[in-house]
């Protein structure tokens, strides 16, 4: 292997690492602010593939998009789908034992796994890309989604930094809306905890799906 090939696969190495963050980032939004525990977050990483899959030929004729394109328009549908699953099952596990979350989410990997085998069959699919330099190099568009990555973190450590913040994220994980009236760390704005969680939910989708 030569020094090229070596610098580029550690290049490769760094950037999946900064994509797989934002899909942790993701499970432990959803975890840390609602207490769910959400084995299907992998199958919301896997669907923002074949969104960018399914999505690019369509965004290209209807939209005269490219890759970013179609990048917006996966993750507004992702943040939707993750509105619909918490309004239609996560509302329901709140007060319920992890076990049942276990199963909710499960159950919702099998069904995600079904759908893609009937609607995109097994066969391997790919997105047309543009590469930085040369055949060996990496894609331009995963290049510069990786740059984004350290801006989040950023954006989550500052945010995290506001106290109201802090006091709100418990709040909504107790599912009080009580306790968001007289937080210890200051007054905040009288919160819809059940909408709080719904865009939650979709925030966490829509980094795995960005992601994916």
């Amino acid at each position: 292997m030569d020094a090229i090939t070596f610098l580029i696969q550690c290049l490769n190495a760094v950037q999946y690492g900064l994509l797989l963050f934002l899909v942790a980032s993701g499970l432990t939004l959803i975890f840390g602010a609602m207490g769910i525990i959400n084995l299907a977050h992998g199958s919301f990483y896997m669907l923002g593939a074949y969104f960018a899959y399914a999505l690019a030929p369509w965004v290209g004729a209807h939209l005269h998009g490219g890759f970013f394109t179609t990048l917006v328009v996966g993750v507004l549908l992702s943040i939707a789908l993750g509105y619909a699953l918490e309004w239609a099952f996560f509302r329901f596990l709140y007060e319920r034992e992890h076990l049942q979350q276990v199963l909710l989410t499960y159950a919702l990997i099998l069904i995600f796994e079904e759908l893609r085998s009937v609607l995109v069959d097994d066969d391997v699919h790919g997105v047309a890309i543009s590469r930085l330099v040369g055949r060996r190099s990496i894609p331009r568009e995963r290049h510069d989604l990786s740059g984004l990555s350290p801006v989040h973190l950023g954006g989550l450590s500052a945010r995290r930094a506001r106290p109201p913040s802090g006091a709100v994220a418990h709040a909504a994980r107790n599912g009080d809306p009580r306790r968001l009236q007289q937080p210890r760390d200051g007054p905040v704005p009288r919160i819809d905890v059940r909408l709080l969680h719904r865009l939650v939910f979709a925030g966490g989708v829509a980094l795995a799906v960005f992601a994916g």
